[in-house]
């Protein structure tokens, strides 16, 4: 298990300049954006010559890719705003094929039609759900066609809002390529303290054997994101969690400005040290 970070964590000007700065603090491992190549996070079309770019330079310096942003809104109230994202997946899935990044995050999205991460009463009715089915059976598609796996993460706002609503989609659609992005600040949003750890392994009972990536956030009790190990995520309990699903891929960093990811580097860095040495006696 790895500790790696969102490349959109660092905003310089050029891409070799943002690896430089991610090389720099330690890390070998990110999710990458689009945005880090100076396109849009889920552009309309991809020049060759960007993906060599962005092959070449990670390659330099060691950075692997474990997944790409291509979140866009599987809700939207507007048809051609769904259909237009579902387009812009299939751009983003054949690139990321072709440069050997295995998975794509999506969100599930929401019925406001202005911010995808924000809630709506509407977000549980029966034909929010009907809409999401069919983005999700066609972003399955894509995802086959180009030999992807796509990773989504239950988010207050969101229509998956939960583990349990997570769980039924996954069951639902019975596909190998989906699986889980599980944030632990997410989950634990609005959670009574005394009742986190109970609400951990609600998680890991039904979504641990699917979990394709995972996010190093945290949470204050005013719910402002904090670095790893300032907030209300009790770290040791959930890497034992990790341990026990047998989950081995990084621990993606993210949501934090660069001068706090030293903290959430250190932190994480030192409890996963711990865990090593324990299993090792």
């Amino acid at each position: 298990m790895e500790i790696g970070i969102f490349a959109k964590t660092y905003v310089r000007p050029r891409l070799e300049q943002t690896l430089d700065a991610i090389v720099a603090d330690g890390f070998s491992h990110i999710q990458f954006n689009m945005q880090c190549a100076g396109l849009a996070s889920m552009p309309e079309t991809i020049d060759s010559n960007t993906l060599r770019r962005i092959s070449r330079t990670c390659r330099e310096r060691g950075v692997h890719i474990a997944a790409i942003s291509g979140t866009f809104n599987m809700i939207h109230p507007d048809l051609a705003e769904r259909k237009a994202g579902l387009r812009r997946l299939e751009v983003l899935a054949a690139a990321a094929a072709s440069i050997g990044i295995p998975l794509i995050s999506l969100c599930t999205g929401t019925r406001d039609r202005d911010n995808m991460w924000r809630n709506h009463p509407d977000n549980s009715s029966p034909a929010a759900w009907n809409d999401l089915y069919a983005s999700m059976y066609r972003a399955l598609e894509i995802a086959e066609a180009h030999d992807l796996r796509l990773g989504i993460e239950p988010e207050p706002g969101n229509v998956v809002s939960d583990a349990a609503k997570a769980r039924m989609l996954l069951d639902d659609v019975g596909s190998d390529r989906l699986g889980i992005i599980l944030d632990p600040a997410n989950i634990l949003d609005g959670v009574s303290p005394a009742l986190i750890e109970k609400r951990l392994n609600e998680v890991f009972d039904l979504l641990g054997d699917r979990i394709l990536s995972v996010h190093g956030k945290d949470r204050d009790l005013a719910g402002n994101v904090v670095p790893a190990g300032r907030g209300i995520v009790p770290w040791n309990w959930f890497l034992n969690c990790l341990f026990e699903s047998g989950f081995d891929g990084p621990i993606l960093i993210h949501g934090i400005s660069e001068s706090e990811v030293p903290i959430a580097r250190g932190t994480l860095l030192s409890l996963l040290a711990t865990k090593r040495s324990d299993s090792e006696r």
